[in-house]
């Protein structure tokens, strides 16, 4: 008996604590969608997105899809691709400047650089909210959209804009 009572205590002690679930903070967020614009690949950025973002970018593809089909030859409003950040040209570097998280909403700031024009740099912010993905669970920020700050606009509008003519 107290061979078992020994084995379940060793057993209980090896299990794992009740884990608590962890989420992506605003800053690892920024680091992703950093590490995904200069590695030219968005895919893991748009696992990140609101509904309302995610709906914004599939509409702006589906019209884009449309213009091509509709004239072949011509360049689509999407034609540089989707405006991820306010300028199209490739920056070699983008850090995490800051992150302010009020409330459920967070704004993080991202500075974009180029090595042979370090004068060139620019901010854009992601701003990100929290949403409930599952009952029970904390909720997990996402991209709700994106600020091009000094250059004007956001990705939501500029992705409405194109269409408009």
């Amino acid at each position: 008996m107290r061979l078992a009572l020994t084995a379940m205590a060793l057993t209980a002690l090896a299990l794992p604590a009740s884990a608590q679930m962890v989420t992506l903070t605003p800053e690892q967020i920024g680091e992703i969608f950093c590490m995904s614009s200069t590695g030219n690949d968005m895919a893991p950025v748009t696992a990140l997105l609101t509904g309302e973002m995610a709906s914004a970018i599939s509409d702006a593809i589906s019209k884009n899809d449309a213009r091509i089909a509709a004239a072949p030859g011509d360049k689509p409003p999407l034609g540089d691709g989707l405006p991820w950040r306010s300028q199209p040209d490739y920056a070699h570097k983008c850090e995490v400047m800051s992150a302010t998280v009020s409330g459920p909403d967070a704004i993080v700031e991202l500075r974009y650089s180029f090595s042979g024009a370090p004068g060139a740099s620019y901010i854009n912010a992601l701003d990100l909210r929290q949403i409930e993905v599952e009952t029970g669970l904390p909720p997990f920020w996402r991209i709700d959209d994106v600020d091009f700050l000094a250059d004007g606009g956001t990705m939501r509008q500029v992705l409405l804009d194109a269409f408009t003519s």
